[in-house]
């Protein structure tokens, strides 16, 4: 489990109806660890500035987590977090290792549309 403010994906059932019924989805999957921590805290403070999207963490090592890891778009990654943004249940970006509020918010902007 991970210690987050953000809800948890436990099963890739989950994960697959999260993606199907939301629009704009991000998922981190990763561990506790220093690369993680500061994308969930930047995801945890995105959340009521981006009402039109939903923030999700997935534990990197759990069994389920296979339907993140063996996305091809996350193919050749070698750092976690995996950051996956789903628009309409389709993979519209990826990333891999620690991000910036930045990096994370141009995404968000480019890929769901800034906040109104």
């Amino acid at each position: 489990m991970l210690y987050t403010n953000l809800n948890h994906i436990e099963t890739a059932a989950d994960h697959a109806k999260i993606i199907s019924e939301n629009e704009n989805v991000m998922v981190i999957c990763g561990r506790m660890g220093p690369m993680c921590i500061p994308v969930y805290g930047i995801a945890e403070e995105l959340e009521e500035e981006y009402p039109h999207v939903k923030f999700y963490d997935m534990e990197f090592d759990n069994p389920e987590a296979h339907v993140i890891r063996h996305l091809p778009e996350v193919r050749g990654f070698m750092g976690i977090p995996f950051t996956i943004y789903y628009k309409n249940g389709k993979v519209v970006k990826a990333t891999s290792s620690i991000q910036s509020r930045e990096q994370v918010t141009a995404i968000l902007d480019k890929e769901f549309g800034k906040n109104n």
